[in-house]
């Protein structure tokens, strides 16, 4: 009997899949678990199985095809047989789909993201050199036509005024004309990028944001992160050091490890922090799971498994998923402060800034300190502003004495 092969549902939040390869074509003999396609999702690029062996009898996809959930991709069945009545059936139920490649996996949002564009105007009293220049307005106007600079040519009027005389004796510099072209190019919008931006605007829109930022000194981590650097056989992170800090006070604070459920909240007893990770298209969210009781050393092995697993886009769906706390980190590439979006199902994320130097007032004295910023940004709806504020004097606490994080 002819089967159809349908795109299944390979996450939970997928809706979409984009066909990166197609590896089968009509007259091609596959078994039950081969793999007839790579399908990008909003996670990663993964291979879709078949449930049928048989022939090939017929293939409705091509590869760079956008497919809905339920689109027919194959036939396959005995040579010959006909399989006409297949190829008018409606789309199966997602939920019924026997096409899912991978296990289900929780969405992904950004955790760090944010980018701010400054601008800089000229101020409206500030005038070009040419302008400050005592010149008559047929003078300026001659200049202007000349492409003159004023500033360049010598008054002979009252008080070395330019007049017109005098540009009549100075040759205009020419100018070389600048001829430019405009052009632009678009980019198809990757699955993943697509899932971002669906997540972070449910995220911002139906969860009520509040920020609490605070301010720590990080002189002992500092100190602590070299001594440690100098004796251990691989190199820790400042990010491994805050994982840690985190997952200790996250223990003193179960009150922002949680999740808003609607009619629910739900506290959890473990503790799983999320790390963003940016990567070509967007971020990637891997998990180290019971932070609380791993060692730096551990933490640190397993988050640069992770990262450089998400660069390449191989994370497992488990290895993205049970978060219940998200770390961005923009230390790295020297913003001092920022805002991050919620990454559900967390009710909080931690912004990351960069470590500065600068004079401080230490002990009555004014010194040269490392400080760096954290803002929390909680979902309001289930943790309350002093419930953020106490996670966050935990959380300096720990820091500004990072031997405690190590026992």
């Amino acid at each position: 009997m002819a089967e159809a092969i349908r795109l299944g549902r390979m996450t939970d939040t997928m809706e979409e899949g984009f066909l990166a390869e197609l590896n089968i074509k009509v007259g091609d003999k596959i078994k039950s678990g081969d793999s007839i396609a790579e399908v990008e999702t909003d996670k990663a690029t993964l291979p879709l199985e078949s449930y049928f062996a048989g022939v090939v009898l017929h293939v409705s996809a091509k590869k760079g095809d956008t497919l809905k959930i339920g689109d027919l991709i194959a036939v396959v069945g005995k040579e010959g047989e006909d399989f006409s009545a297949l190829l008018s059936e409606p789309k199966t139920q997602p939920a019924d789909s026997k096409e899912v490649a991978a296990p289900a996996k929780k969405e992904v949002s950004d955790a760090a993201s944010t980018q701010l564009l400054n601008t800089t105007s000229k101020p409206e009293n500030e005038s070009s050199a040419s302008d400050r220049v005592k010149a008559s307005p047929l003078a300026r106007m001659i200049a202007k036509e000349k492409g003159i600079n004023l500033s360049q040519v010598k008054g002979s009027g009252e008080d070395g005024r330019i007049v017109k005389r005098d540009l009549e004796k100075t040759s205009a510099v020419a100018m070389p004309a600048f001829v430019g072209k405009e052009a632009h190019r678009d980019m198809r919008v990757s699955q993943m990028r697509k899932t971002i931006a669906k997540r972070l605007t449910e995220s911002k829109n139906g969860a009520p944001h509040f920020y609490l930022t605070i301010d720590i000194n990080m002189d002992n981590a500092v100190s602590l992160r070299t001594q440690l650097n100098n004796v251990l056989p691989e190199k820790i992170s400042f990010n491994d050091i805050v994982i840690k800090a985190v997952a200790r006070s996250l223990r003193q604070n179960p009150a922002v490890n949680c999740s808003w459920l609607g009619d629910t909240i739900r506290y959890y007893d473990h503790i799983h922090i999320g790390m963003a990770v940016a990567v070509e298209d967007g971020l990637l969210v891997p998990v180290i799971k019971f932070a609380d009781g791993k060692t730096v050393q551990q933490i640190s092995a397993e988050a640069k498994s992770l990262a450089q697993k998400a660069t390449a886009k191989k994370l497992l769906p488990q290895e993205m998923e049970g978060n219940t706390f998200t770390i961005s980190n923009l230390g790295m590439f020297g913003i001092e402060e920022f805002t991050a979006i919620i990454n559900p199902p967390d009710a909080c994320i931690l912004a990351i800034g960069a470590i500065r130097q600068e004079p401080a007032v230490v002990n009555g004295e004014i010194k040269i300190a490392n400080r760096m910023k954290v803002t929390l940004s909680s979902d309001h709806r289930v943790v309350d502003g002093a419930a953020g504020a106490k996670f966050l004097q935990s959380l300096k606490a720990a820091l500004e004495n990072p031997v405690s994080v190590l026992i």
